[in-house]
């Protein structure tokens, strides 16, 4: 059964807050501040406004994926456990109210750090697959409101993150872009995130990068293909060196790795893979049967890839 995945809806907040600024509150020196500028390409992210709705940008950005389409089901992938629509009660009947859904079972999904957009789309897939029905949708939303605290932003050494939110319909049959593969994997020995003692997060760096590599290849070897066959490799922002990194431990070639967004809207949690899919498409660089990985990293160690082949149909 072929799944297919609508065009991709962003949202971002228009206030942009200077990664510098940020790293100056955290105390850190001059020299620290560089290595985030000169060589991870940190330069900018986007935050809310006080008076900004994190709910009402997740909600537009459904609302532009549906195009007016129902959805079956309803799966929220987000990084931070907690947002601040949490903090209130009936989340999920305003979803269904401002997206015309009523109805549709409304869903979290967390627990996997910045895994949890991507892990969504393959949940979505395998929903769809176990299920009756040819006209079934899932809405995929993603995203978090980092800004509510500065704490859940920054990962000491690695990265900056800001606000965004995005959305996707899976569905059967042909779309935007066919799912052609996904692959998940974890690293037990970091379950302790950002807890872990000194000789563990000596090791994490590596294992990070090697799981990256990991399931990038799993994805693609599911699909049928080899990393030889893939034109585009849509990142985890977390920074520009790492992906200097990947580039070296695959061969695969630097330039075809998008990081065009990284200086301008930092790390975006889960959804950095599909703002680099619509900046993408959107832009006019991805043509019709090229193919991407989507690849996400999760701080505990998760990792997580999808591969799509580009369509060039509105859907």
């Amino acid at each position: 059964m072929s799944i297919g995945l609508s065009a991709v809806a962003t949202r971002l907040p228009q206030r942009v807050e200077p990664v510098d600024d940020f790293l100056v509150r955290q105390g850190l020196s001059p020299r620290e501040r560089r290595m985030f500028d000169r060589v991870y390409s940190l330069r900018e992210t986007r935050v809310l406004e006080d008076d900004e709705s994190f709910e009402e940008l997740l909600l537009d950005a459904g609302a532009e994926a549906l195009r007016g389409e129902r959805a079956d089901l309803v799966l929220y992938g987000h990084t931070l456990l907690s947002q601040p629509m949490a903090y209130g009660t009936g989340f999920a009947g305003r979803v269904r109210r401002r997206l015309g859904t009523p109805g549709a079972p409304v869903f979290g999904v967390s627990q996997v750090a910045c895994t949890s957009v991507l892990h969504s789309i393959d949940l979505a897939a395998r929903y769809l697959t176990r299920t009756d029905g040819p006209e079934r949708r899932v809405l995929v939303l993603g995203g978090d409101q980092g800004s509510v605290s500065d704490g859940p932003r920054f990962i000491p050494g690695v990265t900056v993150a800001g606000d965004g939110a995005a959305a996707v319909v899976v569905r059967r049959g042909h779309g935007r872009y066919a799912l052609l593969a996904s692959a998940r994997d974890k690293d037990t020995r970091f379950h302790q995130n950002l807890r872990l003692d000194e000789d563990s997060g000596r090791l994490y760096g590596a294992a990070t990068a090697e799981g990256a590599v990991r399931v990038v290849r799993a994805a693609v070897a599911r699909a049928g293909l080899s990393l030889e066959d893939i034109d585009w490799v849509l990142p985890h922002h977390n920074n520009a060196m790492f992906w200097r990194s990947f580039s070296s431990m695959t061969g695969f070639p630097r330039s075809r790795i998008v990081l065009d967004l990284l200086p301008r809207y930092g790390h975006t949690f889960g959804i950095d893979g599909l703002l680099g899919t619509a900046h993408l498409d959107r832009s006019g660089r991805l043509r019709p049967g090229e193919r991407c990985v989507l690849v996400a990293l999760g701080q505990g160690a998760y990792f997580s890839a999808l591969v799509i082949e580009s369509k060039g149909q509105p859907c």
